[in-house]
């Protein structure tokens, strides 16, 4: 596992890919992430092997040190019990991490989960980093050369990049990105965790490629979104929704 986070990390330097498919542990040790399409992605940070001198002069490997150590929030989402901890005000703090990925107003969703899909062109907005569920990122270069299989994938577009991870305030409008090998209908699911858990299911018609849609974090709690093209589903984006407190700040960038 040390061998392969040396590896990894000389393959940021070099421009070599060195992500291979193998169970690897997230920075806090409690398990292994998933990148988009299935893809084990996550370098072994728990391990001796991971570098942590940072007066290293490499501008690229002390770049990919920095997304490796970013933290994420954990909330206890499996262990309250009632539902005042998904409703609950929390600070500006909270969301201050994922301000870019969360605007004030998007396209109405009509008797569905999203907006209707429309075809998204990745050459005029490419993302600069793209950041898996426990924080890790990748340059979007790095990515794309990357995960070859064309597998179906789901992000959350920021301004600059994109993740599979958000915390947001409950009315807030998301911008989701969806990739499909093929075109064709696409079940997309919900399933919301409050006190209860819900799931809610419709179909698409998704363009070969890139598509895009707006999704309103309109209920408190936590929400797993993922959708399946022919019988191939993409990954889960999980999307933590609060109140916000009293006094806090909104987000002023609007999605384009």
């Amino acid at each position: 596992m040390a061998a392969l986070a040396a590896c990894l990390l000389i393959g940021i330097a070099w421009g070599e890919d060195y992500l291979g498919g193998g169970n690897v542990e997230s920075s806090s040790g409690s398990g292994s992430v998933m990148g988009s399409g299935g893809d084990w992605i996550s370098p072994n940070m728990g391990q001796s092997g991971y570098v942590r001198d940072r007066s290293m002069t490499d501008e690229g490997i002390a770049s990919m040190l920095k997304w490796l150590d970013t933290p994420v929030p954990s909330f206890p989402w499996y262990t309250t019990k009632g539902g005042a901890f998904y409703s609950q005000a929390v600070p500006d703090t909270t969301f201050s991490p994922f301000t870019q990925y969360y605007v004030t107003s998007g396209t109405p969703v009509v008797g569905g989960i999203i907006s209707n899909p429309t075809k998204f062109d990745i050459k005029q907005k490419t993302p600069t980093v793209v950041y898996y569920g426990a924080g890790v990122g990748l340059p979007y270069t790095q990515y794309a050369a990357t995960v070859t299989s064309k597998t179906n994938d789901l992000w959350i577009q920021g301004a600059t990049n994109w993740t599979q991870y958000v915390v947001c305030p409950v009315g807030t409008w998301l911008q989701l990105i969806a990739y499909a090998p093929v075109a064709g209908p696409a079940g997309f699911y919900e399933t919301t965790q409050t006190d209860t858990t819900s799931t809610k299911y419709k179909a698409y018609q998704f363009d070969q490629g890139y598509n895009t849609m707006n999704f309103k974090a309109d209920q408190f709690g936590r929400h797993m979104l993922y959708f399946v093209v022919n019988n191939q589903p993409s990954n889960t984006v999980i999307v933590d929704v609060f109140s916000q407190a009293p006094g806090s700040t909104k987000p002023v960038h609007t999605m384009s």
